[in-house]
């Protein structure tokens, strides 16, 4: 018998007791009827407040993944996801000591070519999937949004720029600052290779798909934000999370790269993250499921904010 059972039987059991005790005094039979009705009325409520609390227990125990997952996930693709997989992978295998989270980060492409061929569970992607990536069953699984910001050199005296002249920069059209307000200083327009989520993302929100003109095309985030940091007049994109002070953030039509402006639509450079899978996420496996749950959860939404993105709405 459940120990909230037992619990109804000990005040079940008091009440008879209670009974007996009054009717051995010699009490009238109208207290005796009064205790009586008292009693069962006490009964009656110990018992369906354990049913209560067992019902409760039982719903926790059937939405709680269980504590024993053991296994490994891996994970590949996008570096602009990197500080968000691994805080992921981190946070999942502290719960579940039993589970190894892996992730290789070597771009969007090659993350969902992985999911694709079955050389990884999920597909790392800083970009909508494509139709024809969809068409090969590939689910696309948003789990945050991150803003692409747009950084110059610290030394630059240039605040805000346009879409159009942010367009003009990266096509060729604008190729010294003095022409959108800054100094005397040639641009020296840095951008991602050919792959990167980051960079498709950014060209096709500008309408600008192979149509830059880049000076560099550097292979990581990491790369980009060192390249502008050291390199007078240059400019480049990356990911929101990851800026510092190394860097200067600029304004677009007037708009801070924040999470504020990206929800309000007033800062026009955002892209998804999603966590690619090679069907529905309910044809997964369970230690696979059981990390898009813990993801859609309270904790993965703390886990989201605290790497600098957005939460998605489930």
């Amino acid at each position: 018998m459940r120990k909230n059972s037992a619990k109804a039987m000990a005040v079940i059991g008091s009440a008879v007791l209670a009974m007996g005790m009054l009717a051995g005094c010699g009490s009238s039979a109208e207290e005796t009827t009064a205790a009586t009705t008292a009693a069962t009325k006490a009964a009656t409520e110990a018992e369906t407040s354990a049913e209560a609390e067992e019902t409760t227990e039982a719903a926790a125990e059937e939405t709680e993944a269980p504590a024993d997952l053991s296994g490994s996930i891996s994970m590949v693709g996008s570096t602009s996801m990197e500080k968000f997989a691994n805080a992921l992978a981190e946070s999942f295998m502290a719960k579940y000591p039993g589970v190894t989270v892996t992730a290789e980060f070597v771009g969007s492409g090659a993350g969902v070519e992985a999911v694709t061929n079955g050389s990884a569970d999920i597909g790392n992607s800083s970009r909508n999937l494509t139709d024809e990536e969809k068409a090969a069953g590939i689910a696309e699984n948003i789990v945050a949004i991150d803003g692409i910001a747009v950084v110059v050199d610290p030394a630059n005296t240039v605040e805000d720029l346009t879409k159009q002249q942010l367009t003009d920069i990266y096509t060729g059209t604008i190729t010294n600052w003095s022409e959108v307000g800054g100094e005397n200083t040639p641009i020296v327009v840095v951008g991602r290779e050919a792959g990167s989520g980051t960079r498709s993302a950014f060209e096709e929100l500008l309408g600008i798909e192979d149509a830059c003109k880049y000076a560099n095309e550097l292979d990581s985030t990491g790369a980009v934000m060192a390249k502008v940091a050291s390199t007078p007049g240059a400019i480049g994109y990356v990911s929101l999370d990851v800026l510092d002070d190394t860097v200067k953030a600029l304004k677009l039509e007037g708009a801070e790269p924040t999470e504020e402006n990206i929800k309000a639509g007033s800062y026009f450079l955002s892209r998804p993250f999603v966590m690619a899978t090679k069907g529905e996420i309910s044809e997964q496996n369970d230690l696979v499921k059981a990390l898009f749950d813990y993801i859609y959860s309270d904790e993965g939404s703390e886990i989201v904010k605290s790497v600098g993105l957005i939460t998605v709405e489930q």
